[in-house]
Order: C-alpha cells, then sequence, then structure tokens
C-alpha cells in the first residue's frame, strides 16, 4: 500500500489474472460453448438429424416411450424419459439395467451405466443406433471438471481460479480512472496501447456478465467448497438434503415385493402440466416401475423460469394420483436456483443465449488480451536488460504457454468435431477417442508453441483451427449430417446454427491469421522507410 490504493490494486489485478489466466480462458471457452450444448451434442449425432422439430402432443410422445421402455428395460428399477424440445427435436428414454441375478437391488452401483433409445416423437419409430458421443457434455463438463483427474481436484481448482478472477475484476474496476470512456476507446496498430485498449473495452463491454458468471459460478458448487452446514444438518445424509433442495424424492427404496401394473404415463404429463398452467413437462423419473410403490416424478420443461430449481410434481405410479404439488421455495432456495440458474443461462430463449454467448466470447478475449498485454510489456524490459537482444526463460515460457493456451485451444476444439466424424461409428470406446483428440490435438499445438513462440506459429495455428471451423459445414454434409442448406429448408435450426457459428469463428481466426501476415510483411517496409 506505500505506491497507494489504485497502484496496489493494479498490481494485484495483474498478478491474480496472469498466474491462472491460461486455466481462466479455456475456462470461458467451454462455458461459452455449454451455452449451446444441446445443438452440439445434436450436430454431433448425424443420425438424429432426420428428426425434424414437430408439434406432436406431449401425451403422445409419453405414450411411445412408456411402452419401449416397458418391452425394453421391463426389469429396470429406474427409467428416464426427456420429452422433446426445439433445441432437442426427439425423445429421450433410458434405464438404468437391472442388477445381476442374486445381488441386492437397493445396492447402489459404483457407477451407474446407463442403456438408452433414440426416438421420433411422433412415431416412437427408433432413429437408429446414434453415435455414442459425449457432444456438448464434454465442455460443459470440462469447464469445471477438467479432465483426466479426481472430479472434486478439478472443481477446486476451478475454483480457486474463479476466486482469483473475481479478485481481478473488482481489482481492475479500482484502477480504471475512466471505466466507461474505455468502451468506446481503442487506437489500433499503437503496441502496448492496442493491446490495453482491447483488454479494456472487451472487460467493460460486457462487465456485468463477467461479475455475474465468476460469482455465479461459485454458488453453483457453494456447497462442495462450504459443506459444514450441510454436515451439521443432515448427517450422512446428502441424498436427503438435495432432496429437500431440488424438490424431488430421495430415491433409494427397495422395490415393494408385491408386483402392480404403472399407470398410463399420459394423464400424469396433462395434470402436470395443468398445475403449471400449461407450461410443458421436461424430463420423467420413473422408479421401481411394475413394483407397487411406483413413483413418478416430472420436472417443468426449461426454459420456463430463471431458476435452475424447476417445480416439480410426484405421482404414485399405480393409481396415478398426484402424491405431492408443486412446491413454494423458500427464500435462500430460490436466491440460490437463480443464481443456479443464471450461470447456465438455461432459461434463456435464442436471442438472450446468444447475448451470453457473445459476453462469454468477450470474457474469452479479456482474458487472452491481458495475457497477451502482460508480455508486450515486458518485452522492452527484458530486451533492455540483456545485450544479446534475447529474452530471457521466464517469458519465452509465457510466450509460449500463451500460444498453446490460446491459439492451440482454438485449434483442439474444432479438432474434437472432426474426430467425431472421421472416426468409426461403430468403434468400442469412442467418446473416449473423441477426447483423446481433442487433447491430442491441444497437446502438439502446445509443445510446438513452447519450442517456437513466435509470430509464424500463431499465424500457422490460427490459420489451422480457423480453416478446421470453416470446414464444419462441409464435413457436416458429407458425413450424413443435414447439410447447412437442408437443415434451414427444414427448420432444423440447431444444426444450422452450428454450422453457421463454425463459419464465423472460422473466418475470425482465419482474418487473426492474415492479419498477422500483414504486420510481419509491414515490418521491414517501415524499417527500411525510416533508413
Amino acid at each position: 500500500m506505500k505506491e497507494g490504493l489504485r497502484q496496489s490494486m493494479a498490481w494485484l489485478h495483474t498478478w491474480s489474472g496472469l498466474l491462472v489466466g491460461w486455466v481462466l480462458f479455456m475456462v470461458f471457452a467451454a462455458g461459452t460453448a455449454s451455452y449451446f450444448r444441446d445443438e452440439i451434442t445434436l450436430w454431433m449425432k448425424p443420425e438424429l438429424h432426420a428428426a425434424a422439430p414437430s408439434a406432436t402432443a406431449q401425451a403422445v410422445a409419453i405414450d411411445l416411450a412408456q411402452k419401449t421402455l416397458q418391452d425394453k428395460a421391463g426389469a429396470s428399477r429406474r427409467w428416464f424419459i426427456t420429452m422433446p424440445t426445439s433445441r432437442n427435436p426427439a425423445l429421450e428414454a433410458s434405464w438404468i439395467p437391472a442388477p445381476p441375478a442374486g445381488a441386492d437391488p437397493a445396492a447402489r452401483p459404483k457407477r451407474r451405466a446407463f442403456a438408452s433409445v433414440t426416438l421420433d416423437p411422433s412415431t416412437g419409430r427408433e432413429l437408429g443406433k446414434a453415435r455414442a458421443t459425449r457432444g456438448g457434455d464434454f465442455f460443459f463438463r470440462l469447464h469445471f471438471d477438467l479432465h483426466y483427474m479426481s472430479a472434486l481436484w478439478g472443481r477446486w481448482i476451478v475454483g480457486a481460479c474463479a476466486m482469483c478472477m473475481l479478485v481481478a475484476i473488482l481489482s481492475g474496476i479500482v484502477t480504471h480512472k475512466r471505466i466507461f470512456k474505455d468502451i468506446f476507446t481503442f487506437r489500433p496498430g499503437r503496441g502496448q496501447r492496442s493491446w490495453l485498449d482491447a483488454h479494456n473495452a472487451s472487460a467493460v463491454l460486457a462487465l456485468p456478465y463477467h461479475l455475474m458468471i465468476t460469482y455465479t459460478g461459485l454458488v453453483t458448487l457453494m456447497f462442495m467448497y462450504l459443506p459444514s452446514g450441510v454436515q451439521a444438518v443432515y448427517p450422512g445424509k446428502p441424498d436427503a438434503f438435495y432432496a429437500d433442495l431440488n424438490g424431488g424424492p430421495a430415491g433409494g427404496a427397495r422395490p415393494a415385493p408385491a408386483p402392480a401394473a404403472l399407470a398410463p404415463l399420459g394423464p400424469m404429463v396433462a395434470q402436470a402440466s395443468r398445475a403449471w398452467n400449461g407450461a410443458p413437462v421436461g424430463r420423467i423419473t420413473v422408479t421401481n416401475a411394475g413394483h407397487a410403490n411406483a413413483t413418478v416424478n416430472m420436472v417443468l420443461q426449461e426454459g420456463r423460469d430463471m431458476t435452475q430449481n424447476l417445480p416439480n410434481v410426484t405421482f404414485d405410479g399405480v393409481t396415478g394420483r398426484m402424491t405431492a404439488a408443486p412446491a413454494h421455495d423458500g427464500g435462500a432456495v430460490r436466491t440460490r436456483g437463480v443464481m443456479y440458474g443464471l450461470h447456465v443461462g438455461r432459461f434463456a430463449d435464442p436471442l438472450l443465449r446468444a447475448l451470453f454467448f457473445l459476453s462469454g466470447l468477450a470474457g474469452c478475449a479479456m482474458v487472452a488480451t491481458g495475457l497477451l498485454m502482460w508480455a508486450v510489456k515486458e518485452r522492452p524490459r527484458h530486451l533492455k536488460a540483456r545485450k544479446d537482444g534475447t529474452v530471457g526463460v521466464g517469458l519465452r515460457l509465457v510466450d509460449g504457454l500463451n500460444l498453446g493456451g490460446i491459439a492451440g485451444l482454438l485449434l483442439a476444439m474444432p479438432v474434437f468435431f472432426w474426430a467425431n466424424r472421421l472416426l468409426p461409428v461403430g468403434g468400442a470406446g469412442r467418446p473416449d477417442l473423441e477426447i483423446a483428440w481433442f487433447f491430442a490435438a491441444w497437446g502438439i499445438a502446445a509443445l510446438a508453441a513452447l519450442a517456437f513462440p513466435r509470430r509464424w506459429m500463431w499465424r500457422l495455428q490460427l490459420a489451422i483451427g480457423g480453416a478446421l471451423f470453416a470446414l464444419l459445414p462441409v464435413l457436416n454434409a458429407a458425413t450424413g449430417g443435414a447439410g447447412l442448406a437442408t437443415s434451414i429448408a427444414h427448420g432444423l435450426w440447431a444444426v444450422a446454427g452450428f454450422d453457421l457459428v463454425g463459419l464465423l469463428l472460422g473466418a475470425a481466426l482465419l482474418l487473426a491469421s492474415l492479419r498477422l501476415g500483414a504486420r510481419t510483411a509491414a515490418a521491414p517496409r517501415l524499417a527500411e522507410h525510416a533508413a
């Protein structure tokens, strides 16, 4: 504090952002992609592109799903049904396979293995065996679980980085003298000043979003970071706590020995919709189907409320009678649910989701320009301190990490989509192979960046990433998916939107590569003119 509050905050802002900036860029990039994880998953399953959006009544779709589950999973303890939406037009029916003979039916398996089928909601016809893929869920889990490590450790690491991000944002606000003027200030071709203007503009333009997404990200994992309250009130009963929090049955009940037929689900869907003033059902969970203690839990479709704690109702599975009506959450539960909902953005309509996506891209630009600005600022000092005209190991390492962490990630993301279409459809462990391609591409790009942290490597990696993104619509049409013209003609906007965004991202990366080349070519001409 010897240099004053603003100078101290500037130091804190620099180092709290720099030390975790490469993780934060990945978190922002993967989290931004997660706003469209349903669309990403649909694009990565071209076998489902034939399921064009339809106005099928929910009662028809649920009857088809119930018949399919009774035929395929009559002995299963739990069924899960995901109703079709405009973002995912297929009807998903999944179940947990019955335990082996002689096993305790109430015992919880160490790892749940789900089986599922995808149906046309109008006819009940199976839409072929869709290729196995993690789809958009990979980016969703990556941005807070990381990968190839314990999810618990990953969440602690991301939480620490998010806290550093929050400190960087707040200290950055303090250091700004002209925070509103910075929105409209950009001076290109001015070296360090241009990087500072780009950093300020991308930060200030979406500042409310940056504050919201960072703080609510911490709130989503608050019970992991601060578990004492839950342990004190629910000692050894975490399932009961989450059942009370989320408004659903705790589960775990042993199937009753007496058999009983499951009541039709269609009337229950209609009754649940009436309880929500006509809003549709989104997810359905059936527990102990075929037994006297069967229960059916229905959750409101996403996009109807800002809170992530969506209303739900519970029915007796044998009589079809509603046993638990929609309840009103308390203030604390609703506050947490709204913060969670703000973070994931599942409530957003297409326009608002697009604005969230653009704000996320601004966050990526903010982190990237901050990392690059530090290197640009430090370079003259390092060159002056060394007589041979080279930089030290520390700055060279930062240059390599910037290149590998930014351009390398932007190259690896389209590789993930290309792997989805180029790997054999029926190959064993296919989802893991797609993810392995992603990390292999990122790893190779990072090693090349550390070995050659030069402008030409930036150009090369940005050009490769841009070309891979821009060619995704061609890849989609050539490998069995609904091409751009077909998807637009049939109203399959989830697939068409993915192709169009791929084109735009590819064009932006290719333009950046070309601009870097133009600046490289201009440098010798300027030197010759000055002489």
